[in-house]
This record gives structure tokens, sequence and C-alpha cells, in this order.
């Protein structure tokens, strides 16, 4: 991973546009090709970002970029569509590159991982005719718990969690907005699932056509004894 500390602006154009003016910004270049342009706030969420497979290409800056004080022009496409992010650079503060190795994955917690797992050998729990595609389907910014494709052959990403809030629906906010830029993928839906979400979750999730589902993991493993129970 390259890790890159600058003054600079960014340009990104494709199926829509966005600018942003000159600042002290991270620039993240991932070896699966994907860049991402942080500020010092917002969380993990980067400011703009270019998915894989992607090409960055570091560029001569003209005459007109020279004078407003560009050293350095980076034009980072995209190999499947016309999405291109330029990123001019002012000054470069600090610029890093090391070698993270394997990785092995997020351990999650064992009810969690239990529900990711029984929810891709029971996809049918989130309606007729939905079918898996893959657990831990890689992004830029995370695995997605579960992608799969519903009745009518539309992306469908499953954000899971043992108890779901707010914080999950935001995950899974990013996770779509940035699956959507996938002409591939798109337009991709979004399901919340969890053993219990809290009020305040289902309410941010529906307001962003997010659909939550609640998982019954006693039903789902086979423990769920309807004869045993008082209610």
């Amino acid at each position: 991973m390259r890790v890159v500390i600058a003054s600079c602006s960014v340009d990104y154009s494709g199926r829509l546009s966005a600018h942003l003016d000159r600042a002290n910004r991270l620039i993240m270049v991932k070896a699966d090709g994907s860049v991402l342009v942080h500020c010092d706030g917002g969380s993990y969420k980067p400011l703009n970002w270019m998915s894989p497979p992607a090409r960055l290409t570091e560029l001569e800056p003209d005459a007109e970029d020279r004078e407003a004080g560009v050293v350095a022009l980076w034009e980072v496409s995209s190999t499947k569509t016309d999405d291109r992010l330029v990123i001019r650079i002012h000054e470069i503060i600090s610029d890093d590159s090391v070698d993270l190795g394997p990785e092995p994955g997020l351990l999650k917690d064992g009810v969690e991982a239990h529900l990711q797992e029984l929810l891709a050998e029971q996809i049918e729990v989130l309606g007729p005719g939905h079918r898996l595609v893959r657990r831990e389907y890689p992004t830029a910014i995370g695995p997605v718990d579960i992608m799969a494709k519903d009745s009518t052959g539309a992306s469908v990403a499953v954000e899971i969690k043992r108890v779901g809030g707010i914080d999950g629906v935001e995950q899974l906010t990013r996770y779509l907005d940035l699956l959507g830029r996938d002409p591939l993928l798109a337009p991709v839906r979004g399901v919340f699932a969890a053993q219990t979400i809290k009020p305040q979750a289902r309410v941010l999730a529906e307001d962003r056509g997010i659909r939550c589902v609640v998982l019954d993991y006693d039903a789902m493993r086979g423990m769920d004894d309807a004869e045993s129970r008082l209610f």
C-alpha cells in the first residue's frame, strides 16, 4: 500500500462530476488498484475514490498547471467505465509504501459469523427466488457480508449484525454507494439483517430504501422447538 499525504485538489468525472479544492489530504493507493482520498474527519469514509479495477498514471503537469503550482498530476482511470479521478498535487508532505502482506480477514463475533453462514445456506429467508452470489464480497472499503441476486436478477447487498444499530445502517449505505458505481452490479438493493434491529436503525434504513429483515437464529440452526414455547 502507498500512503501519501499531500496538498492537492481532486476532480472526479463519470456518471457525475465532483471537485475538491486544494487542501492537505491523505491519498491511499492499494494493491488492488483502488485509490481513496481522505480528509482528517468523516470516520473512514473517503471524500472520493476510484474502485478497482483501475489504472493510476502519473503525468507531467501542463503549463497551466505548473503556473498554478502543480508539481504532479495523477490520473486514475476505471478499466470498466469512463470514470476518471484526477489528483493535482501541489506539495507532497510524506510518501510511504508498505507491503502489508496477506490479509487474514475480519474475525467476527461467533453468533454474527454463524448468522452469515446460516443465511448463505438459507438465502431463501430473504424471499423466494433469491440466490447466493458470494459471502464476504470484496470492496475497496471492506467486505460485504453477503452478495445475492433476487428473483428478478437484481443485485442485493446484505449486512448482518447480531444487534442492528445505526452504525450498521451507515456501513451498509457506504457499501451500496460504492457498489452502485459498478455498472455490472447497479442498481444494488440493500438488506439490513439482524437478530434484533433497534427502532432508530430501522427508521434510518427504511428512509434510505434499505429493507430490514429480522433473523431467527434458533430457527435457522434448527433449534426452534415450537412445542416448548410458553408464548
